[in-house]
């Protein structure tokens, strides 16, 4: 009875501090939107973010997602302001983590905050979003050729995943003594009927973290080696190589450091292509039994989050350049770094679910005993009971790079994702320079100084010159 009485009290307290957020579905919201931005329209896109997001104070999520947008369509100032205005929340909550909400339901116990669901807590993103932040944030200035801006953000990025770190430490180290303390360690192998086969995959057991991206600390090697800052370039590189000690593109352009220079007329020009969308987060129901003090064993049906990795684009690993064909190396996957994040996440989430369970089945037991002409030994069905699915959405799931010298001049660019549609004419008139592309379905989203916008009426090729 006074488990029932705590909840119901701290369910109608809940609704009030959050109101419908966690009836949200997000995971539809974000569909509808990138339902648009694949079909090149990003005015679309941006109208569906401000009608899902009608409150006056935005989230977190909203900067992320109307960022991403923007910056796909070529908007890049306006694309900053919103990705900046997600940067200064980061930084507002990496040392106060509490609501007002959170601290009166830490006022009724350091585990009621979750016992209703994990959707209820406010979202402050996950790690890696976090740090691809900042990284998108600098290929937003290298796009315009402005390296000194993407240093001020490559220099966030390093400061972020050394906090992240620290805070990482205390968090497994806290949640690793409450499971001592509970005297009970369930481990996410242990659920029955949850796939655990691709939070065990190679390509995610070999990340040293979910959050440390090796191609941010290229691309921060870059930036420093255009700005003729090689001793700062070199640690960018050392630190690619020490996430991917596999790839040679890495060991590649730190031995280069030492190369001869340009010839006259030549450019050093790294092409980044990122294409799809990071994956959605999915609820799966998992029967977890529980043994009451009476000797009751009651099944609560209870929910853990999946991954679901986008499907939309199409793999390819070349690109053509003048008419030639160009390898392509994956430097990036989000997929693998949400898949990291969530392997390193589930103790937490487990502990918070299972708590639930335990709750929910002292629940089921009591009814029984009062009558046990009707009792039930599952817990009955709760519409309440669902992993939280937000997530970045319109994140870039892959980014694949290739680094050559060309000729200052006019260059030609096809993607194998546009049969059929004219190049895309670039011009490089820098010592070093950064193409970027983003291809979304059949869709190409080019933006930045160097392109020209496409004129060709029939064409499925997005130019986000303005």
């Amino acid at each position: 009875m006074r488990h029932c009485l705590l909840f119901s009290l701290l369910f109608s307290i809940v609704l009030q501090l959050s109101g419908c957020g966690a009836y949200r579905n997000y995971d539809l919201e974000l569909q509808q939107t990138t339902d648009q931005l694949k079909a090149g329209d990003t005015n679309g896109a941006l109208a569906l973010i401000e009608a899902h997001n009608p409150d006056e104070e935005k989230d977190l999520l909203y900067y992320f997602e109307k960022g991403a947008v923007l910056s796909a369509a070529g908007e890049l100032p306006q694309s900053q302001v919103a990705w900046r205005s997600a940067e200064q929340m980061v930084i507002q909550r990496q040392d106060t983590i509490e609501t007002a909400g959170d601290k009166l339901l830490s006022a009724l116990g350091n585990q009621w905050g979750s016992i209703i669901n994990d959707k209820i807590r406010r979202y402050d993103g996950y790690d890696y979003e976090k740090v691809m932040l900042t990284t998108q944030m600098a290929l937003n200035q290298l796009a315009v050729n402005d390296f000194d801006g993407a240093r001020a953000d490559i220099k966030k990025t390093h400061e972020r995943e050394t906090m992240i770190a620290r805070q990482r430490e205390l968090e497994y180290e806290r949640i690793e003594n409450a499971a001592k303390a509970q005297g009970a360690r369930v481990h996410y192998k242990d659920l029955q009927g949850y796939p655990v086969v691709m939070l065990d995959s190679p390509a995610v057991i070999a990340l040293k973290n979910g959050y440390q991206s090796a191609f941010s600390h290229y691309l921060a090697g870059f930036t420093y080696e255009a700005l003729g800052e090689k001793d700062l370039a070199a640690p960018g590189y050392r630190q690619a190589i020490e996430l991917r000690p596999d790839m040679p593109f890495f060991q590649q352009a730190l031995h280069d450091l030492d190369s001869p220079g340009l010839k006259a007329g030549e450019s050093d020009v790294l092409i980044i292509v990122q294409s799809g969308l990071a994956p959605a987060r999915s609820s799966v129901r998992v029967p977890y039994p529980v043994k009451l003090e009476d000797g009751q064993v009651i099944v609560a049906n209870v929910s853990f989050p999946v991954m679901v990795p986008d499907t939309s684009t199409p793999h390819f690993d070349q690109i053509s350049l003048d008419g030639r064909p160009k390898k392509l190396i994956t430097v990036n996957n989000i997929t693998d770094m949400s898949l990291r994040t969530l392997r390193d996440d589930m103790p937490g989430i487990i502990q918070r679910t299972t708590y639930r369970a335990f709750l929910a089945a002292d629940v089921q037991g009591t009814d029984n005993r009062r009558n046990p002409a009707k009792a039930s030994y599952v817990t009955h069905y709760d519409g309440f009971e669902h992993a939280d699915t937000r997530t970045w959405r319109t994140l870039p799931n892959l980014t694949q790079v290739l680094r050559l010298r060309l000729k200052k001049g006019e260059h030609m660019i096809n993607l194998p994702t546009a049969p059929g549609v004219a190049p895309l004419k670039i011009r490089i008139d820098q010592d070093r320079q950064i193409i970027g592309l983003r291809a979304l379905g059949d869709r190409i989203y080019a933006n930045g100084s160097a392109f020209q916008a496409s004129t060709s009426p029939e064409s499925r090729v997005v130019s986000g010159l303005k």
